[in-house]
């Protein structure tokens, strides 16, 4: 008679131990170990919804890092910002940009598309994924640029659906000077293709971005790759890999997968105090996140309208906001806890917002200060 073993299961904080290890963040890897660019492929990307995320998530994870050294993967096209998983803007290296854009293109950018399809009756996207190819590959266009070209084109839908139907359609990426650290530039926007000088794809196998996921965010469910890709009907990749596959679960026994080898430490393992940026893909990237935010009432305060706020991990759990403020010669750390901390974790954190400045801020001298964030 056949028998059925029980998975194991794996609660929040052995969950939590483990995607710290893949994330970078329980200790930071040298450059001898893994280069910037290999960070960003290893994390799938960085989240870049603003300019500054990308810089401050590397810091956080690599030993010695120098923000000169994305910004000069940006500068000679080794990485670009595009909008993919979730249909949301991050930092990729140019080989994920051409292949993984394909891959996702089902998910999130299909569904947004049709959101905005009350505003475009009677506007062919065949014609208009031609039309605005030829738009961004001629000379670079902000999104204003591209509402008034595509608008003359369709001067009865909507512009700003028509512009938005542009981004879905094609694997439009911000160029430069947009996204290089110290420097400033208007949102301008080409194809991936032109941009890199090579054609897109092949998408990127199902398969592959399964186990790239479980490798930097494991162990996961379905409804977690679902989460932090976009995608929908994923199931079945999972049942394709489930033979090469460790099987858990977690305390309520939904069913968990994960790469053999990679890493579980131990839960007593020690995790620093990390200070992460807004829309860290480690927060945004499971369905049940409680492996990292371990008390629900403080996402909402990691929001303020629509403003959301770089984060503090203490012990490997979301436990406070920040800020980094100040003009000229002087910076400003503003670490807001949500909760009180003990005199040797305050001086951990402390010390963590130091090495962050030493890193991030060109100023002089530098507080930095507990209490509420400045207006």
């Amino acid at each position: 008679m056949a028998t059925t073993t029980t998975p194991p299961v794996l609660g929040p904080r052995a969950l939590g131990r483990a995607t710290l290890a893949r994330q970078l963040l329980l200790r930071r890897t040298p450059r001898s170990e893994l280069s910037v660019k290999g960070a960003v492929e290893h994390l799938v990307g960085l989240q870049a919804q603003n300019v500054t995320p990308p810089y401050h998530a590397l810091a956080a994870r690599l030993a010695d890092f120098d923000p000169g050294e994305l910004s000069a993967l940006m500068a000679s096209r080794d990485v670009a910002r595009l909008v993919t998983l979730r249909s949301t803007l991050h930092t990729h290296s140019a080989d994920d940009c051409l292949a993984l854009r394909p891959l996702l293109q089902p998910g999130a950018p299909d569904r947004e598309l049709r959101a905005f399809r009350s505003g475009l009756t009677g506007v062919d996207l065949d014609r208009l994924r031609v039309r605005a190819r030829e738009l961004v590959e001629a000379e670079p266009r902000t999104m204003k640029q591209l509402r008034e070209e595509l608008g003359a084109a369709w001067p009865h839908a909507d512009p700003f659906a028509l512009s938005v139907a542009a981004r879905c359609v094609l694997p439009l990426v911000q160029i430069t000077p947009r996204g290089l650290w110290g420097r400033s530039g208007q949102v301008a926007l080409t194809t991936a293709e032109h941009w890199f000088g090579r054609p897109a794809g092949p998408a990127a196998a199902p398969e592959d971005l399964l186990r790239r996921y479980l490798a930097a965010f494991g162990p996961a469910s379905v409804k977690d790759l679902q989460t932090w890709s976009g995608l929908t009907r994923t199931r079945e990749v999972f049942e394709r890999l489930r033979p090469e596959l460790a099987v858990f679960q977690d305390e309520r026994g939904v069913e968990l997968f994960d790469l053999p080898d990679a890493p579980r430490p131990p839960e007593d393992t020690p995790a620093p105090p990390r200070l992460l940026p807004e829309y860290d893909n480690l927060l945004l990237s499971h369905a049940d996140r409680s492996r990292v935010v371990a008390d629900d009432r403080h996402r909402a305060l990691t929001w303020r309208g629509n403003q959301s706020f770089p984060t503090l991990l203490v012990d490997g759990l979301l436990a406070g906001v920040w800020r980094l403020t100040g003009t000229g010669a002087r910076a400003i750390l503003t670490v807001s806890p949500f909760g009180p901390l003990s005199r040797a974790v305050r001086e951990e954190v402390a010390a963590e917002a130091e090495l962050t400045l030493t890193r991030l801020s060109a100023a002089a001298s530098y507080d930095i200060r507990f209490g509420p964030l400045p207006e």
